[in-house]
């Protein structure tokens, strides 16, 4: 898909977001604040990414996960800018900016929190996986 495709096809901020390494603003953002049960897939690619299930509150305003869905679509990159050495996430397949990752996470959930865009993702709702043909993640949801 080439720049003007993807600037056709996504909203300013999603484009800014996982082309430029934008970031969005703090609780003004889709999911941060999100409960419903599903995965949140790249908004370029839609490989999936993360799982409600590995969601949680950090409190820092944007959707927070303890850990990829696939941790081969999920990479890793030094990230220098703005004064920092932080850890910066992107899509394997699209190569789409998601945010970054931080070892600050709950304990429990292994310690690590991955502090994402909403503006990278599509959520996909546990009910619409199977149309959507995710039907192989609803075994994740099976209670």
């Amino acid at each position: 898909m080439t720049q003007e495709d993807l600037k056709n096809r996504l909203t300013p901020m999603q484009y800014e977001v996982t082309q430029n390494s934008a970031t969005e603003p703090p609780f003004r953002n889709e999911f941060w604040d999100h409960h419903g049960e599903g995965l949140y897939v790249d908004i370029v690619s839609g490989k999936p990414l993360f799982s409600s299930l590995d969601k949680f509150d950090s409190g820092c305003g944007w959707p927070s996960f303890a850990k990829p869905l696939a941790a081969d679509e999920v990479i890793e990159k030094g990230d220098f800018t703005h004064g920092m050495v932080r850890t910066e996430v992107r899509s394997q397949t699209a190569d789409s900016h998601l945010g970054h990752v931080f070892d600050d996470g709950p304990q429990e959930l292994g310690g690590l929190r991955y502090c994402i865009n909403s503006a990278a993702l599509r959520f996909v709702a546990k009910e619409d996986l199977e149309r959507e043909g995710y039907g192989e993640y609803l075994a994740l949801f099976a209670k």
